[in-house]
């Protein structure tokens, strides 16, 4: 079943919380993500996208960063030593 963010699999229906979602776009952007990467990647509506992003910028989890490339400019977000500390607690605490 997919909708009100549950997945439903093999008969166990199971909603992200927020800090599951949190993690996801954190590791998503570990290397550097723009925001439709992170969208995709993370499984996440452009609402949710935007509900998140800004507090996370806020918080100083995620650093927005502009890069040039073969003469264009990307935005790139990028996962903050914060953010890097949050995967690390994460993922001792769903040992």
């Amino acid at each position: 079943m997919f909708g009100n963010g549950r997945f439903h699999m093999q008969g166990v229906s199971k909603r992200r919380d927020r800090h599951e979602i949190v993690a996801e776009i954190l590791e998503t952007a570990r290397g550097g993500a723009i925001k439709t990467h992170i969208m995709y990647k993370a499984k996440l509506s452009y609402a949710q996208l935007n509900e998140y992003l800004p507090l996370l910028l806020e918080k100083g989890f995620l650093e927005n960063l502009t890069i040039v490339r073969n003469r264009q400019t990307k935005h790139i977000l990028k996962t903050s030593e914060q953010g890097e500390l949050f995967l690390q607690n994460f993922r001792t605490l769903n040992l």
